[in-house]
């Protein structure tokens, strides 16, 4: 799998998201992506228990620890690379997180228009 080109949705070089716990498709710590990421894991957000709550509603566990994958389980404050198509929906529900649009590939543009992204930014523009 070759990654695509590690861009920003502001144009720069893409800053990783968390390295704990370690996230992304590529499971570097950044949102990276490619053509077989087909959830598009490309939006930095920082987890809120709203969140967490709804993404579990809806069929995304991302609280629950499940060590035979190595995974501790998400709480409020760790960042994660979200799918853009959930963190789109999540902000038409009124329940998305902030993300950090430093770390957000520019690949979610695809999905996520960017006045809607820069409405959750962490401050950093």
């Amino acid at each position: 799998m070759d990654k695509d080109p590690s861009f920003n949705v502001l144009g720069g070089p893409l800053a990783p998201c968390s390295l704990n716990p370690v996230t992304g498709y590529f499971r570097n710590g950044s949102c990276d992506t490619c053509a077989q990421d087909t959830g598009s894991h490309t939006v930095c957000a920082i987890m809120t228990d709203e969140f967490l709550a709804y993404s579990k509603y809806f069929g995304n566990d991302l609280s629950t620890p499940r060590p035979e994958f190595g995974f501790a389980g998400l709480k409020a404050g760790d960042s994660w690379c979200l799918c853009a198509s959930r963190f789109f929906q999540a902000h038409a529900e009124g329940c998305a997180p902030q993300i950090n649009l430093h770390a957000t590939h520019i690949r979610a543009l695809e999905i996520v228009p960017i006045d809607v992204l820069r409405q959750y930014a962490n401050g950093l523009i």
